[in-house]
């Protein structure tokens, strides 16, 4: 059979959709990628303005709807919590390195860059995040491609940037991290790093030729951890303009949760950890359980207080 896979046009949507079509092509399939442009590739916009992370999926999504592709792959943290109808998330393959990266001007790192130093990210959670432990430093909207967001480092007009370590790492550009932000300090978005294969529901089942074909991609230790980060955001009801950071370590016999709410802007946070245990085969109900106990903790202590909640994309 031929998989039609579609994809954003982004260097890294290109470069992530071609990870999962080689994937596909060792299988013994042939598959092709069709490019789809989303209201995200072309408006300047910021994100909070134009609908969140929501838009750059919303195009994929249509796409799928219509027939015109068979298989579409998103970077997880890009995709809204609610469903679309008729569709759904059928794997997560293998996730790659979901920290975040601080690309900065002279090799330096966070408590380095000097007083006032300028950093540019389009994220409302990084925002915060950097003015939690910097908030002497002018942090402004960014938006592009990530070429585009390391030019005006290297140009000099930003003094620093803060992306994606997985994305960095898929376009080989791991070369200009200077920093990369622990997990435990510095949880990311929910998903972050891994990839989300939709497919029609007609086409999920793991009897037919597309069902099986995910399946076989498919991570469980990254499907289960990325579930668990996007159940707490869902129960959260945290929208795309939510400060909330969700991150996960997956092992054999045990794994961590860690979740942080902040004020937009930052100033104040609440963070949360959660260790969790679980029998052999026990895993997926382990990790739901404890992201139901850590965001019950987040909002009896006051989560909603501090993030637009009660608005989840």
């Amino acid at each position: 059979m031929t998989v039609r896979l579609g994809t954003r046009g982004s260097a890294l949507a290109l470069a992530q959709a071609g990870l999962v079509r080689d994937a596909i092509a060792m299988l013994g399939e042939h598959c092709e990628l069709v490019t789809v442009t989303t209201v995200g590739d072309v408006s300047k916009a910021s994100l909070a303005q134009i609908g969140g992370t929501g838009v750059f999926a919303g195009a994929l999504r249509t796409a799928l709807t219509a027939g015109d592709v068979d298989l579409v792959v998103h970077s997880l943290k890009d995709l809204p919590i609610a469903p679309a109808p008729g569709l759904v998330v059928a794997g997560i393959p293998q996730r790659e390195d979901a920290r975040d990266a601080l690309c900065a001007r002279d090799g330096l790192g966070l408590q380095a860059l000097p007083p006032g130093a300028v950093v540019g990210t389009g994220s409302p959670r990084r925002v915060a995040q950097l003015l939690d432990r910097r908030p002497d430093l002018q942090v402004v909207d960014l938006r592009g491609n990530v070429d585009t967001r390391l030019r005006q480092v290297r140009d000099g007009h930003l003094d620093a940037v803060v992306l994606s370590r997985a994305g960095l790492a898929r376009l080989g550009r791991l070369d200009a991290v200077t920093e990369v932000l622990p997990l435990d300090a510095w949880p990311t978005a929910a998903g972050q790093g891994a990839l989300a294969l939709e497919v029609r529901e007609a086409d999920a089942d793991p009897a037919t030729g597309l069902g099986r074909i995910v399946e076989a991609l498919t991570d469980p230790a990254a499907a289960d951890g990325a579930i668990a980060e996007r159940r707490v955001l869902g129960l959260l009801e945290a929208g795309c303009a939510a400060p909330i950071g969700v991150a996960s370590e997956v092992g054999a016999t045990h794994a961590v949760l860690w979740a942080s709410v902040h004020r937009p802007g930052g100033r104040e946070r609440l963070d949360r950890r959660r260790a969790v245990d679980y029998p052999a085969g026990g895993r997926a109900a382990a990790l739901i359980a404890a992201a139901e106990d850590l965001t019950r903790e987040l909002l009896d202590a006051g989560a909603a207080r501090l993030a637009p909640l009660g608005a989840a994309s």
